[in-house]
């Protein structure tokens, strides 16, 4: 058990490096909106759910019902619900709590490579997925708090170009599937998608209608069929 969590917290470590300027990122906004730095703290260590964070921070600061804001930030959270649905075949052995602390530090990665790790016919331990999400976990409250602390001696972090690492990390997760079937047509339809949905319908709506569209195209064009092994296994019986 030992040896699958720091396995885990080892395929974790490239992960949070990737995130920390993203983590760093959203601290310091939080302060700029007006969070003091144990709230931008707090709401990584509750929330954690980077895209969210930034969703609710956009809105916190406008005269909205909180009705609005938590459909926004479920909307923009909708692709979780495909992805615990995705795993949950990976997971039958845990218990009912370690799902539920499973599912809270479900994030893209950790999704991305729960799927990689179980499609190989790895075991997907629950100690494994602990030293995988409490590393990044861990990492991303750690840097909320710096963010926060230095955000006002760092200015616009806009200015310093740290806007660009998060689409260009979600990039590299979903190019890690191209080698599936119907790939390029699935994201260039989700892509499009979304696109329109940002401009007709507006954000953060886009994030889930864009997931939509690609979902549904996969719905209708299912994977191709293996092949049949039946013939070597009749050659190798005679």
């Amino acid at each position: 058990m030992r040896t699958d969590f720091w396995e885990g917290a080892r395929g974790g470590a490239p992960v949070l490096v990737s995130t920390l300027p993203f983590a760093a990122l959203f601290g310091a906004l939080a302060v700029a909106h007006g969070l003091t730095v144990g709230e931008a703290t707090l709401m990584s260590a509750i929330i954690f759910a980077g895209a969210s964070q930034l969703v609710g921070l956009e809105l916190f600061g406008h005269d909205i019902p909180a009705w609005v804001v938590i459909l926004s930030i479920f909307a923009v959270n909708f692709r979780h619900i495909l992805y615990s649905a995705a795993i949950t075949p990976f997971m039958a052995h845990f218990t009912l709590p370690q799902k539920l602390a499973s599912f809270f530090l479900l994030t893209d990665p950790q999704f991305a490579e729960t799927v990689t790790r179980g499609e190989s016919r790895q075991r997907v331990s629950f100690s494994w997925y602990m030293g995988f999400g409490l590393t990044i976990y861990a990492g991303w409250v750690a840097l909320s708090f710096v963010g926060a602390y230095f955000g006002r001696a760092m200015g616009d972090p806009k200015a310093w170009g740290f806007d660009v690492l998060l689409p260009i990390y979600f990039l590299g997760i979903v190019l890690g599937f191209r080698k599936r079937d119907n790939f390029l047509g699935i994201a260039l339809v989700s892509a499009v998608a979304s696109v329109l949905a940002f401009h007709y319908v507006g954000s953060p709506w886009h994030v889930s209608l864009g997931a939509l569209a690609g979902v549904l195209l996969a719905a209708a064009l299912p994977p191709k069929p293996a092949l049949s092994t039946a013939p070597k296994i009749a050659e190798a019986g005679e």
